[in-house]
Formats: C-alpha cells, sequence, structure tokens
C-alpha cells in the first residue's frame, strides 16, 4: 500500500504554519453543546496554585494527568517529575487508584499539584476518559495539555503546544521512547510506519478547553481514546495540528506490561477499518507465500517495510530521537500486529470485546460520521 501524500511539516515553533488552516470553531449553541457523554460539571470558582517558586514566564496552561496505580513502584521518578513541570504550568492529577495508594500519592504531591478523585458524576468504563472529563472540567485555563503518566515534557514542547493552541483546537504531538529496551524499539516500528502514513497516534493530546466543553467532552465507552476524542474534535468542526516535529519523550513500559498489551492494542484497528484488513492480511499472505515457496516475496515485503518505516524516521528530523535500527523493527512488528489482529477479531465476535480494566469494551471508536450526526441531532 502507497503511502498518501503529506504536506512537508514546519518547525513546531511557528504555530501558525504548523496548524491546517480550516474554518474556525463554530459557536456553543443549545443545538450543537451536548455531546455523547453526560455534561461535565459548571465551571469551578478559581482555586489558588499551590505555594511554590513561581516564574515570571509561566504559561496559562493546565496539564491534566489522569492515573490509576495499583502499587507505587514509580512515585518517585513522577514526584520529581511533577515538581519540575509545575514550575511551568499549572497541574491537576486526577487519581483513580486504590483509597491506600491515592493518599500517598496525596502526602507525596500536596503543595506540588492540585491532586483530585475522579467525578462520580461521570460514568464510563474507560477509567482515563473519565479522569479527562473531570481535569479538564476542573481546568483552570483555556489551554489544557493531557497526557499519560508516562509522558515526560520538557519546557519547549510544553511552549510549543501552547503556541500552537492559539491557532488550532487540538495538537497531535509525536511521542519517542527513552530509553528504548527492546520492547520499546519493538513498538517503535509500529510508530514510524505510522509517521510514514500520515500520523502516529501519542500518549498525549493538548486541546482548547471552550472547544471540548462545547462538544460535551468525549465517550467514555470506548477503548482507543484518543482517536475517539481526535474525531470527536473533527465532527464537531475544529481544529487540528499534528506537527510531526514536536517530540514528547515517552518512558517505556515494563515487558511484562508491553507483553499484556499486544491484542488490546489490535483491537484499535476495529476503528480503522483499512488497517484492520491490511492487519488481516498478514498472516495470510505470508503463509501463501511460504505454500508457495517463495521466500524471495517475504524478503522483498519485508524490505519494503523496512524502507517505509525509514522513511518515517526521517520525516521532520526524526533521526534526532529514533535510532537507525529502529526502522529494522517495522517488519517484525507488523507480524506481530497480523497475528493479533485475528485475536481482537475473535475477541469482538466470541466474547463481545475485549477486558479493560475491571470490565469490557465492545467499540474501539466511533467513526467520524457517526459522531457528526451525533452532534447534529442534540
Amino acid at each position: 500500500m502507497s503511502a498518501p501524500a503529506r504536506r512537508r511539516p514546519v518547525p513546531p515553533a511557528s504555530p501558525a504554519a504548523t496548524a491546517r488552516p480550516v474554518p474556525p470553531t463554530p459557536a456553543a449553541s443549545p443545538a450543537a453543546t451536548a455531546g455523547p457523554v453526560p455534561p461535565t460539571p459548571a465551571d469551578p470558582p478559581p482555586v489558588r496554585a499551590p505555594e511554590r517558586g513561581v516564574r515570571p514566564d509561566r504559561l496559562p496552561v493546565e496539564y491534566v494527568l489522569p492515573l490509576r496505580w495499583s502499587d507505587d513502584a514509580g512515585l518517585a521518578e513522577l514526584t520529581g517529575y511533577l515538581r519540575a513541570i509545575a514550575a511551568l504550568v499549572d497541574v491537576t492529577v486526577v487519581d483513580g487508584s486504590p483509597p491506600e495508594v491515592f493518599a500517598q500519592h496525596a502526602a507525596a504531591w500536596r503543595g506540588v499539584v492540585r491532586h483530585v478523585a475522579p467525578d462520580p458524576a461521570v460514568q464510563g468504563v474507560n477509567g482515563k476518559v473519565r479522569g479527562v472529563l473531570t481535569g479538564v472540567a476542573m481546568a483552570r485555563h483555556e489551554h489544557v495539555v493531557i497526557a499519560d503518566d508516562d509522558v515526560r515534557y520538557d519546557e519547549p514542547a510544553l511552549r510549543t503546544a501552547h503556541r500552537l493552541l492559539d491557532v488550532t483546537d487540538l495538537v497531535r504531538p509525536q511521542n519517542y521512547f527513552d530509553p528504548l529496551p527492546w520492547h520499546a524499539w519493538w513498538d517503535t516500528g509500529r510508530t514510524l510506519l505510522n509517521r510514514a502514513l500520515g500520523a502516529d497516534y501519542p500518549g498525549t493530546l493538548a486541546v482548547r478547553r471552550s472547544t471540548f466543553r462545547a462538544m460535551g467532552g468525549y465517550d467514555p465507552d470506548v477503548l482507543f481514546e484518543n482517536l475517539e476524542l481526535i474525531r470527536t474534535v473533527r465532527a464537531y468542526g475544529g481544529t487540528e495540528a499534528a506537527p510531526a516535529g514536536l517530540y514528547v519523550r515517552r518512558l517505556p513500559p515494563t515487558a511484562a506490561h508491553f507483553r499484556g498489551q499486544r491484542v488490546r492494542q489490535a483491537y484499535d484497528d476495529l476503528a480503522q477499518p483499512v488497517r484492520l484488513l491490511t492487519s488481516l492480511a498478514v498472516l495470510p499472505g505470508v503463509l501463501a507465500a511460504l505454500a508457495a515457496r517463495r521466500p524471495g516475496a517475504l524478503l522483498a515485503a519485508a524490505a519494503a517495510t523496512v524502507a517505509l518505516a525509514e522513511r518515517g524516521r526521517r520525516w521532520a528530523g526524526g533521526t534526532a530521537v529514533f535510532p537507525p535500527t529502529t526502522a529494522l523493527a517495522a517488519p517484525l512488528w507488523l507480524l506481530e500486529r497480523g497475528g493479533c489482529a485475528w485475536l481482537a477479531l475473535a475477541r469482538r465476535v466470541l466474547r463481545g470485546g475485549v477486558r479493560y480494566g475491571d470490565g469490557r469494551v465492545r467499540r474501539a471508536a466511533h467513526f467520524e460520521h457517526t459522531l457528526r450526526r451525533r452532534l447534529t441531532r442534540r
């Protein structure tokens, strides 16, 4: 499959050039403001920022971190990061951890960030989305950065996201793993292919609070929550910027966590039919080549996949954060996804969905035309 034509990215320091010009976000109205989720709480009263050393160039940005931990193995590292980031922006951690873990977090982060539990009025299967809905509703600023607990922004990336939100409704940065153990190297193959074919799906997005609330947030009963948020903003008529050169570091998961996510991540493809069909075709294609005793065809396909990944690695200065060997991971990742896609489809058909936390999620994400009809009706 050939890659679609893409615009040449512009360095992220120029927000006006990076964002794609589209019509402005429509004004909120009773008919258009209701979204696919229960309305978020009313605007809270202003909250005084925790006492700390205040820099004169602090950004008017809310950093929303939804998390749910069963233990505190990474607490010291995360606390250090939160102290650094709280010197630049206001931080709200929406913590769905068990009570004893929540209490440990409260003690560690007192005076550093605003630490709250998810709003019990917000219901849904996806705990991360419930945390995001709570955090954005409580945000003290128009510009909101939403980030997973393994995302590590630096100051230039925060400032770039902030500038881009002046001209667009949603910003999609590019994550990269650092450090790079074997399983992060493996998953980087996926990242490079996504970059070569358009844009990757990171563990962080930045959004305008007014747009988020006017469209009614997004559905907390889907698995692929970032795609759901991106599609909901588009369906509402909002604008999106996906600067390929806006790099944000991400910590790798443990190898055990990585292994446990393989089928669940493949389930995301059920919301992207072209990707799903491509993934499902991988194993039959490999078996057909082996049955025909045509190893050359397999080698040619692997070489083409590496070349495509290398294109993604070189795009927008990616060689600075993606080592040369990462392109070699692309065929291995594609072969793995080909097998996991069949397992994901089986779980949809035979079990009604894939397990997520204590429940089961059937829908990966809604299609954009479905979201558009919902927003039009309401």
